[in-house]
């Protein structure tokens, strides 16, 4: 019996060692970008526009300003910031998960490795929403069907300019234009 309530145990410890270094990899995805970070930040832009559905750009931060302003240099990244108010309001109109605004606006990261390869970041906001019960769950798989648009590179369109911010400026507090979060 003490073998058999030890390998239950030892299971368990096994498991939950394989879902702890596997968290990162299932919370957020990164696939690989055939473009440079400005012309990926610049498609992604502009497939945020043509997806519809609510979505508005609300910012493009580029978060190595600070570090270079210290004098310090690190490989390019930049973030886009979106939002669709139809699926930000009814998160937001709800007491039990306005919580979730923390998650508002959705953002996208692109970054260059060390590798020289440029790649896109985003949150796996299905997993994410499911943990949230089905009200939310649903509204992340919406999420998540437009984000897939977002992240389409069709190399027969030519590159477009990138699209910077209205107010606040690359690196600041955001702005661009009038959105739902």
């Amino acid at each position: 019996m003490l073998k058999v309530i030890a390998g239950v145990v030892a299971g368990i410890a096994a498991t939950l060692a394989l879902v702890w270094s596997m968290a990162g990899s299932l919370a957020f995805n990164e696939q690989e970008s055939p473009y440079t970070v400005e012309e990926t930040v610049a498609r992604i832009q502009h497939n945020i526009q043509d997806t519809g559905n609510g979505w508005s750009l609300m910012g493009l931060r580029n978060p190595i300003k600070p570090l270079q302003a210290a004098g310090d240099d690190a490989l390019p990244a930049m973030m886009i910031e979106a939002c669709s108010n139809k699926y930000s309001g009814p998160i937001l109109k709800d007491d039990n998960v306005r919580f979730l605004s923390i998650l508002m606006p959705c953002k996208i990261s692109i970054y260059k490795k060390s590798n020289g390869k440029v790649y896109i970041g985003t949150m796996n906001a299905g997993l994410i929403g499911s943990l949230f019960g089905t009200t939310v769950g649903d509204i992340m798989k919406n999420v998540v069907a437009d984000q897939q648009k977002f992240l389409v590179m069709d190399p027969n369109k030519p590159a477009p300019a990138i699209i910077l911010p209205k107010t606040g400026g690359e690196g600041g507090s955001g702005g661009g234009s009038a959105g739902g979060c």
